[in-house]
């Protein structure tokens, strides 16, 4: 019997990086799992291949979240997961204080917090009738220190760890055992990662450099961040809600380095 056994979970930006990394570690665990991405091709091939159900979702549609609460009225673990840096699509636009637009501002809110807003929303109607459940929310480190160069990415990661704190009071308040903690990743590998170091010579240089001031010297996981959702998912944690658990390799520890360095 796995630790997630007989549970049903929703996994959100199931179809590559850390969503799918959570899906083949809560399968793995036992958990029957709802794989959910906007991608269809992408999110369709990773659901046969994990062993998922699939279901279509953009996270920042309300409509799409009403159809998942049709199909899936009662569920046991809810992972919101899906996120956006604002840089994935076309030229390189700034996302600064100052030069950021409005457009880019709100492009990234509704997808990060909206999105996870939604997914909250729904996993507390999904799981109040058994008056059980839990709740994980991806935030970042990049919501505990500010990235000038992403300012609406830094905005939505922490508007993030904030709710998942409200979510996590007010389900205690209506006297449910639903927790609701928050990931926090840092420099974790993901497609996201290898498109910005490439795949040339010198691969292993631009690594190093990326995590030359991560007091571990080298980058996350995926399975690692996996690992710590199963916990989160399991009975094991049921008296943690509420927190925020972060996987940075010492990042946010302060430095590596002695004072006589």
């Amino acid at each position: 019997m796995g630790k997630l056994s007989g549970m049903k979970c929703v996994v959100t930006g199931g179809a590559r990086g850390i969503g799918r990394a959570v899906c083949a570690a809560f399968v793995a665990a036992g958990a029957q799992v709802v794989l959910t991405d906007i991608d269809e091709d992408a999110g369709r091939k990773a659901a046969e291949e994990l062993g998922c159900e699939w279901q279509h979702l953009d996270v920042s549609d309300e409509a799409g979240w009403q159809a998942l609460a049709e199909r899936f009225p009662a569920i046991d673990v809810m992972v919101n997961n899906a996120g956006i840096t604002g840089f994935e699509d076309g030229p390189p636009r700034p996302h600064d204080p100052e030069h950021a637009t409005l457009e880019e501002w709100r492009r990234v809110n509704a997808v990060n917090m909206e999105g996870t807003f939604l997914g909250c929303r729904y996993a507390i109607g999904a799981m109040k009738a058994k008056g059980t459940g839990s709740i994980i929310n991806m935030s970042s480190r990049s919501g505990v220190v500010g990235i000038p160069g992403a300012a609406a990415y830094a905005a939505s990661k922490a508007g993030i760890r904030n709710h998942s704190k409200s979510v996590a009071l007010y389900c205690a308040q209506q006297g449910w055992q639903i927790r609701c903690n928050s990931v926090q990743p840092a420099a974790v590998m993901t497609p996201m990662w290898e498109a910005l170091l490439g795949d040339g010579p010198g691969l292993e240089e631009r690594k190093a450099a990326m995590v030359k001031d991560t007091p571990l010297k080298r980058f996350g996981t995926v399975e690692e961040v996996a690992a710590l959702c199963v916990y989160l998912a399991s009975p094991e944690s049921a008296y943690m809600t509420g927190a925020e658990l972060t996987l940075d390799g010492g990042l946010l520890a302060g430095s590596a380095a002695s004072p006589g360095d």
